[in-house]
């Protein structure tokens, strides 16, 4: 076994890594003291603090603080982080300190490990380059963490799930044209109301998802704004001056967000408020798909004992018992994605609420959900999306047979015959199994071509055309 460990040394002094490890002291302890559950920090994390590492080092060399060698060597090393070569020397659990200073001694130990590598020296000699002082110069795990954290759910959102969202929009629209002369019975309390279209009732659910999209845009704005040059409580100690403007401008060109200089460094690295209004948008979108997908499960209910309006795709057997069976799978697991999401949110509020003086010491777990919630909701919706809203299909025939049974329709003859009798009606043809129009004619509360006038579920879904 000594043969495949090495010794490596930090201000608590030696301890063994793996020998091909790119990590070091740091690292490994993080590794012995936090052996917490199997959440991982994300990679996505991972690869916007390497752009950090990137934009830093250029900037500490425009100013003077690091010479171009060992600028060249850091650049390197985080570029190739960044595109994924290392992703197996990120070993940490999301679970450990909450400013989230062991992964940024990972980072800048593989750095710092890549950069030795690279010129010839001992992994673990810290020779040419230096993890703390090269490679961490002008920074602090309190200001880099979670601005690291605000590119990655930035980056995620704006070319992952907005994008994803945008289709769903778009396929829900398309359906809404298709469907809008396709006349229902509509329903409150899960009880019938009067008629709508069947392109209305999707057209709601449209609207619904493009106000939540809005919302996450719009969330955006915080995330932009970052606190990089802050160091370790925001006054900026030992960095360079303008180095906040510098490393801003470089992070710009590589991840092409319109990234800022936050106005005020205390207020973004004492909270995390930013942060917490993103995910409660995500949250807001999975309250949103939520109630469409319930809403489905509920229209395709059957396929002979429900309410069986819409036939959804059949893509897999429904049971290990009853043959035949096929169930709404893409709703359940939507509504699975949404409920977890939901509960991040939770978990996230009080994260946020939970910082002390100069720092929130949650970091890792808001980094966690947020990343995690953004993932599953992509790849959600586009299950959805693709397995069962694309194909999905009105059943005309029985969506007409509700129609015609519904006792609301009545609703129509009320301007003409007054509530009360409307009311009778409604309840005579119920009680005697009649149709409305049986039921008004027996009462002679009006004729049969009135009736056939006024009654016009077409006319009723639209009142005003």
């Amino acid at each position: 076994m000594a043969d495949q460990l090495r010794k490596e040394k930090d201000s608590m002094g030696y301890i063994e890594v793996p020998a091909k490890a790119l990590w070091g002291a740091q690292t490994q302890r993080s590794l012995m003291n936090f052996a917490i559950g199997q959440d991982l920090i994300p990679q996505k994390l991972i690869y916007s603090l390497a752009e950090i590492k990137q934009a830093a080092a250029i900037a500490n060399h425009r100013l003077g603080v690091i010479d171009s060698e060992i600028c060249n060597l850091i650049v390197n090393a985080s570029s190739e982080i960044a595109k994924g070569l290392y992703d197996e020397h990120f070993p940490l659990k999301v679970w450990q300190t909450g400013s989230g200073t062991q992964t940024n001694m990972n980072i800048n130990e593989v750095i710092s490990n890549l950069a030795s590598k690279a010129t010839n020296q001992a992994l673990g000699s810290h020779q040419p380059v230096h993890p703390n002082d090269h490679v961490n110069h002008s920074q602090s795990t309190n200001d880099i963490f979670p601005s690291a954290i605000q590119i990655a759910c930035a980056k995620a959102i704006t070319k992952e799930l907005l994008p994803e969202i945008q289709l769903l929009i778009e396929v829900l629209s398309k359906k809404s044209q298709q469907w809008n002369e396709v006349v229902k019975i509509g329903r409150t309390h899960l009880q019938d109301a009067v008629p709508l279209t069947l392109g209305q009732e999707v057209s709601a659910w449209k609207d619904q998802i493009l106000t939540a999209k809005l919302r996450v845009q719009e969330s955006l704005i915080e995330l932009y704004t970052l606190p990089l040059g802050g160091t370790a409580i925001g006054t900026g100690l030992n960095s360079p001056p303008k180095f906040d403007q510098e490393v801003i401008s470089e992070l710009i060109k590589l991840t092409t967000l319109p990234l800022e200089i936050a106005p005020n460094k205390f207020a973004l690295m004492a909270s995390h408020d930013g942060l917490v209004n993103t995910m409660m948008k995500l949250k807001m979108l999975a309250v949103s798909l939520l109630k469409i997908v319930n809403d489905i499960r509920l229209l395709s209910c059957g396929p002979r004992a429900g309410i069986g309006e819409l036939n959804l795709p059949e893509n897999e057997p429904g049971s290990s018992i009853m043959p035949g069976k096929v169930n709404p799978t893409q709703c359940e697991a939507m509504a699975m994605v949404c409920t977890q999401i939901i509960g991040l949110e939770v978990a996230v509020s009080i994260a946020g609420s939970g910082g002390h003086l100069q720092m929130n010491s949650y970091k890792p777990l808001i980094g966690l959900n947020l990343l995690k919630s953004i993932d599953l909701l992509h790849d959600a919706i586009r299950s959805c999306r693709i397995g069962m809203i694309n194909n999905m299909e009105p059943n005309q025939e029985r969506i007409k047979e509700h129609l015609n049974q519904s006792l609301m329709l009545i609703t129509a003859l009320t301007p003409k015959i007054g509530y009360a009798k409307a009311t009778e009606i409604a309840k005579y043809a119920h009680k005697k199994n009649l149709s409305l129009k049986e039921a008004a004619i027996k009462l002679s509360y009006i004729n049969e071509e009135e009736f056939n006038r006024i009654i016009d579920p077409m006319k009723m879904a639209f009142p005003h055309n």
